[in-house]
């Protein structure tokens, strides 16, 4: 089975990546990475995603993957954007950044509470290959957490074309749902045909 490491130490990304991943590529098994982390300072998301992916490549020999994300509300001007692992410091606590955020939203109206995912994932092969692809998941920030399903900032984020009143957060969708239309699937549909050339 041919592999690819995906430069993350976040096992819940590996999982959500393998799920994808085997839908159009059975034959491709997604790897963690085990060595050191590089200094993320990039200021945009494919600048991120492109040097993880480059130390995995790099470390490991193999065609690495990279994923950069966060969210971006459009009321804050983009933010938290790279800085959304970060954003309430340098813990990478999910559930203060999360609470943060909320704080921050608190006098803010609900037409006004628009936000995307946004997923950049990065392809660097060892023989020095670079592709990124993008993509975004568009909807608006709940007033409280809903949900206990995936992680950082899923519970409080509803994706739009939900029927009225029927609303959730990604919190409250299967992990299935979620691999189907998140920001991260729309980044990978462009992968694929990258995929089919490794």
């Amino acid at each position: 089975m041919a592999r690819v490491v995906l430069a993350t130490h976040n096992a819940h990304k590996v999982e959500e990546f393998q799920a994808i991943v085997a839908a159009v590529r059975p034959d491709l098994e997604v790897v963690g990475y085990d060595g050191p982390e590089p200094v993320e300072d990039g200021v945009t998301f494919a600048a991120n995603a492109l040097i993880k992916a480059r130390a995995a490549a790099a470390h490991t020999g193999l065609p690495a993957l990279a994923d950069d994300s966060g969210i971006a509300v459009d009321v804050l001007g983009g933010s938290p954007g790279v800085f959304s692992a970060y954003w309430a410091g340098h813990k990478k606590d999910s559930t203060a950044n999360l609470e943060l955020l909320l704080d921050q939203l608190s006098d803010v109206a609900d037409p006004h509470r628009t936000a995307q995912f946004v997923s950049v994932i990065a392809l660097v092969t060892p023989d020095g290959r670079e592709d990124t692809v993008e993509g975004r998941w568009p909807g608006r920030l709940a007033t409280a957490p809903g949900g206990t399903g995936g992680f950082g900032y899923d519970p409080i984020f509803v994706p739009e074309g939900q029927t009225p009143g029927e609303e959730r957060t990604v919190g409250q969708w299967s992990a299935e749902e979620k691999n189907a239309e998140s920001h991260r699937a729309r980044a990978f549909r462009h992968l694929v045909p990258l995929l089919r050339q490794l």
